[in-house]
Formats: C-alpha cells, structure tokens, sequence
C-alpha cells in the first residue's frame, strides 16, 4: 500500500542556500512534501553584493513570496527562535505572536555574519556588511563625508572588495585596508601581485601584517599600539553564526555551525540537515568554507536527499571540489584564481574586463536559478558538488 501523507518539511532561512533548498524540496517531492519557509524578512538579501549597496549603488528589490508563487511552499515571516528536537517543532516570533511549527525534516540554513564582537570596540564603532540596512549606514557615511579616510579591517574576499568598491566610488576619501596577512593570501603569487596592483592604482593604501586590538570611534588600535585614524571604519573578518543550532543541543563546532555527515545530516539528529554557512561540512580536504561557490551545491543536494526520503529511499553523501576564487576590483576590474578541488591555486588566472564578465556570469543574481528550480530538478553536480562518483567540479 502506497503512503501518499506528505512529509513535513521545514526550512529555517531563506538566504540564497535557503531558498534553493526550499524550491528544490517543493520541486523534487512535488506531491510528497509540504514545505514551510520561515525567514524574518520577506525581502531577499544578496549578501554577496552587499559591498555595492555599501556605495550607494541600487540593486534589484527581490520579495520572498513572489520567488515562492506557484510552488506550494507556505512562507511564515518571523524570527526563528528555539529549536524542540525532541517535538519537533521551531518556534516563531512574528510580528504579533509566537507560533510553532512542526516538522518531520528540518533544514537549518541560517547562515553566519561578521563577527564584530572578537574585538573590542567593533561593535560600537564599526560598520559591517552583514544586512542592506547596515550597508546602507555605510553608504549614509560616505555620502556625507566624501572625503577623509576610511578603514577596512579584514583582507578577506568581502574587505578586499569592499575596499576597492569604495576607493573606485569615492576617489577623494582614502582607503586603508588593514589586514594579518596579505590581502588575497589563498591565491597564488600572481594574482596576489595583480590584485595589490589593482588596490595601488585605486588609491587603497594597504597594511598587511596589522592586527587590529580595539575599535575606536576616530579610527583603531593595533596590538602594538599604534594608532591608525580614521573616519570611519569596516568591520569585515571573523564569522558568528546564530546559536539557535546549540541552544537546542544539537552538536555544533567551536563556530556553532552544525556537525553534519557524509549527507549533510546532523550527526546527532537525523532528521535535521545543514546547509551553507550553518553547516560544518568535512571533505577529504578539510571543513567546507562558507561561500556561494559550495553553498548552492548543498541546497541542491538536500533538497534531492529529502525528495529520496520522501520516496523511501535512502540519503546520498555529498562531494564538493572548489574550482576558483573570484575577486571583484570596481565595477571594471576583478580577478578570478582557479583552484585544485582542495581551493590550493592553479596556474591559470583571468584579469581586468575578461575576469569582470566571468564573474558577473558565476557570481551574478540567483534569481534565474530559482526560476529553473521551479520547473527542473537542478542537482548538486549541476552547481558544483561531484555527486560521490567524480572529482572534478564544475562552476555553478
């Protein structure tokens, strides 16, 4: 006898892993599962463009409910605020009440943001990037000044692009880029080479080697106390993730993201999966890193593993290898290393207007890939993951 009750599933965040998970479940166990969307704001944010709207620069205002018409899925706009494994059930705060919702398979795809309590002072003096509102406070701060000195704290990915979007934007304002190591550190001697050249010809001044104590309201201390001044100042290294995930006993590591296995189960409690960010993902080569690059290929991979449950089959493990790491440099300038699957560099490397429309094409809006994930099944090899049989990846 066929059981035709549909499973319960719930998706806690609806970030650009989230939404995919969501619309990949409803897609695959059309007919077989009732999928619940839970996200505080119906607006999505496109954390990997928030250095743009940090300038001023307008983007695409996408609503979470029109991304979710003609799909099934069941949005709940509110805070997701405690986790009962042992009911079943998320709580929710809303704008008016508190609700639970139930669910047989739970996915956590909450993401992470800057962490700007490691230091000192970054909480209170610092801007970050981690919501449009708070970039916009940066944007409200360099209208106003136009000039001055600006300080970006961290050589990551999001600093180095930050701080080439601003010094491009606001010629008269004066950069610094204050870092540990040098900007650009993962890619190879080349592109390392071209991208501090790229940051020279923007005016960005850079200080590799710099760490930064505390976070003053005119600028920061160095750990050998030296003062650096500045007129405001970019808080972008170090990653939090929310603590919903330990609050409610299920294992964590040190960061808080969840312990998955092979499938992107929760080690401890099966019937809840991790996606992106939120998920503490281990390969032959080391825990996954949270970008975008790996993060829409573990959205696709358990929305098909919650469809193959929902068939009453079983979970299949998850493969990923990186392929490249692309750097935006202004709006005309960017540079892409290509990586060994473990994210070690290759040879090859793209630059200027070449490397501009590569990454415009890998890195661009996920919104089209929502529009196919309602009407195909896209899979985790389409996007990335090498489905547990091959080992060369493929861009998404």
């Amino acid at each position: 006898m066929v059981n035709t009750e549909q499973k319960r599933i719930v998706v806690v965040g609806a970030g650009y892993t989230g939404m995919l998970a969501a619309l990949g479940a409803a897609h695959r166990g059309r007919g077989r599962v009732r999928v619940t969307l839970i996200n505080p704001s119906e607006r999505l944010t496109e954390r990997l463009r928030m250095h743009q709207i940090a300038t001023g620069q307008q983007l695409a205002d996408h609503r979470i409910p029109d991304l979710l018409t003609g799909t099934g899925i069941a949005f709940v706009k509110g805070w997701a605020t405690g986790i009962d494994t042992a009911a079943r059930t998320v709580t929710v705060s809303t704008s008016d009440k508190r609700v639970a919702v139930d669910y047989e398979t739970l996915i956590y795809a909450l993401g992470s943001t800057t962490d700007s309590a490691r230091v000192p002072g970054a909480d209170a003096h610092a801007y970050t990037l981690n919501s449009p509102r708070s970039a916009l406070h940066v944007a409200e701060h360099l209208k106003a000044a136009d000039q001055g000195t600006f300080l970006v704290c961290g050589g990551g990915l999001t600093g180095i692009e930050a701080a080439a979007e601003i010094a491009e934007s606001y010629p008269k304002v004066q950069v610094t880029l204050l870092s540990r190591s040098e900007p650009g550190a993962m890619m190879g001697a080349r592109a390392r080479a071209y991208l501090r050249a790229s940051l020279d010809r923007l005016g960005v001044a850079v200080r590799a080697g710099a760490e930064v104590a505390r976070v003053l309201p005119d600028g920061v201390e160095l750990a050998g106390g030296e003062f650096v001044p500045g007129d405001g100042t970019l808080w972008t290294t170090g990653v939090r993730v929310a603590p919903l995930a330990a609050d409610a006993g299920i294992t964590t590591d040190e960061t808080g993201r969840i312990v998955t296995d092979a499938t992107l189960r929760s080690v401890s409690h099966p019937d809840i999966y991790a996606v992106g960010d939120a998920a503490a993902i281990r390969q032959a080569y080391g825990v996954l890193h949270g970008t975008c690059q790996s993060g829409l290929p573990t959205a696709a991979h358990v929305a098909e593993n919650v469809a193959r449950q929902a068939r009453g089959k079983e979970p299949r493990p998850f493969r990923f290898g990186y392929i490249h790491q692309p750097v935006s440099l202004g709006r005309k300038d960017a540079v892409i290393q290509f990586t060994h699957a473990d994210d070690t560099p290759r040879r090859w490397m793209l630059t200027g207007r070449a490397a501009v429309f590569y990454k415009e094409a890998v890195s661009s809006s996920p919104i089209k890939t929502y529009g196919l994930a309602k009407r195909i099944a896209i899979s985790a090899r389409m996007l990335g993951a090498t489905g547990g049989r091959r080992n060369r990846p493929v861009t998404a």
